[in-house]
C-alpha cells in the first residue's frame, strides 16, 4: 500500500501534537480525520479557546471530532465512518478499547520518554526534575494498561544540565514529528518489529511520570543544591516551581522561580535564608550550599532577571524563602 491510500486519524491536542500531524500532512500521507479535546475556557474573559492541534486542523481543513466522552456512540460511529487502516496517538488521553483496536493496523502512540520508563503525564518534566542526562521517544502499539504496549522504535537524545524541561520538550517535539513517519513508514512496508517492554533492559529504578499539580511544584530548601537545580529546570517554563517569600513583618508573597545556578558554598545557615546586597544577587541557603536565583516572577507581574526586580523591590538578609 502506497502512503497517500494509507487512511490515518490522528489524535492529538498540545503544541507537542502538532509537530507530528505537520510532517504527516506535508510528507503526503493520507490523514483523513483529527480529534483533539473540547475548546477550554481561558483567559480574564473565559473565552474558549481551540487546541494547538484544532488550530492546524481548522487551517489545513482537516476534517475535525471533538467528543466529550470516547464512547458516546454519535462519536464512534464518525469514527467509524472515516474507514481508518491506522490511528496515531499523540499527546491526547487514555482510549477505550472499542476505539484503539478499531483500525486493521492498529493504534500506536508516540510518548516522550525511553519507555518503559517515565510511564504517566509528564515524562519530560520528571526526567529533568530527576537530574537525568538522557531521554527521548519512543512508538508503541496500545494495549489495555496506559504506556505498557509493544516498542516499535525509540530515538535517544542527551538531556544537558543547562537544559530545562521547555528545551527538552522542543527537542523531543522535532525528533518525535521525524519518528511518527517512520513509524508509519515501518507500518507501510512490512518492516515492524514489536518489542514487549518487559524485554527492554531499562537503566535502574523505572521511574513515573505522574501528572504535575501546583503542590507539586512548590520547592524544598531542605534539599541539595544540585536537587533544587533540577526541580526548577524540571518544572520550567510551565507550571514553574514556586516559593513563599516571607517579609520580615510576617506577610509572604509567592515567587515563581525559573532559573537558578548552583553555589556550593560551606554556610551555617537554615535552609530558605537569604543572602543578597539588595542589587545585583538573590541566593538561598539549601542544605550544602546556595542556589542563585536567575529569574522569578511576582505575583500579576512579568518575569524578570533577579537584579531587575531587586531594583523594584527591595529583599534583605532578613526575609526568607519558605
Amino acid at each position: 500500500m502506497e502512503k497517500e491510500s494509507l487512511r490515518i486519524v490522528y489524535m492529538g491536542t498540545p503544541e507537542f501534537a502538532v509537530e507530528s500531524l505537520r510532517r504527516l500532512v506535508e510528507g503526503g500521507y493520507h490523514v483523513v480525520g483529527v480529534i483533539t479535546m473540547p475548546d477550554k475556557p481561558a483567559g480574564r474573559g473565559h473565552r474558549l479557546q481551540f487546541s494547538p492541534v484544532k488550530q492546524y486542523a481548522l487551517e489545513h481543513n482537516l476534517p475535525l471530532l471533538q467528543p466529550e466522552k470516547l464512547k458516546d456512540e454519535d462519536f464512534l460511529e464518525a469514527l467509524r465512518a472515516w474507514k481508518a487502516d491506522l490511528q496515531i496517538v499523540v499527546a491526547f488521553r487514555m482510549l477505550p478499547e472499542v476505539v484503539w483496536t478499531m483500525p486493521r493496523l492498529g493504534t500506536f502512540n508516540l510518548h516522550a520518554s525511553l519507555l518503559p520508563q517515565y510511564r504517566g503525564a509528564a515524562p519530560i518534566n520528571w526526567a529533568v526534575i530527576n537530574g537525568d542526562t538522557e531521554t527521548g521517544v519512543t512508538t508503541f502499539f496500545l494495549k489495555h494498561e496506559i504506556d505498557t504496549g509493544g516498542i516499535i522504535r525509540q530515538v535517544r537524545v542527551p538531556i544537558a544540565d543547562t537544559d530545562d524541561a521547555g528545551m527538552v520538550h522542543d527537542k523531543l517535539m522535532a525528533l518525535g514529528g521525524q519518528l511518527v513517519t517512520e513509524t508509519v513508514d515501518a507500518i507501510l512496508d512490512g518492516s515492524v518489529t514489536v518489542v514487549p517492554q518487559e524485554e527492554m533492559k531499562a537503566e535502574g529504578v523505572l521511574r513515573p511520570a505522574p501528572k504535575i499539580f501546583k503542590d507539586t511544584c512548590h520547592i524544598d530548601w531542605k534539599q541539595p543544591v544540585k536537587r533544587i537545580y533540577d526541580f526548577v529546570r524540571g518544572l520550567a517554563p510551565y507550571p514553574a516551581a514556586w516559593t513563599e517569600l516571607k517579609m520580615p513583618d510576617g506577610d509572604t508573597v509567592v515567587l515563581k522561580v525559573f532559573e537558578t545556578e548552583k553555589i556550593v558554598q560551606p554556610h551555617d545557615l537554615t535552609p530558605g535564608c537569604i543572602r543578597t546586597d539588595g542589587k545585583t544577587y538573590l541566593r538561598v541557603a539549601a542544605t550544602d550550599g546556595f542556589v542563585g536565583i536567575r529569574s522569578l516572577q511576582l505575583p500579576g507581574k512579568k518575569r524578570l532577571k533577579a537584579d531587575e526586580l531587586l531594583r523594584g523591590f527591595r529583599i534583605n538578609d532578613d526575609f526568607k524563602m519558605q
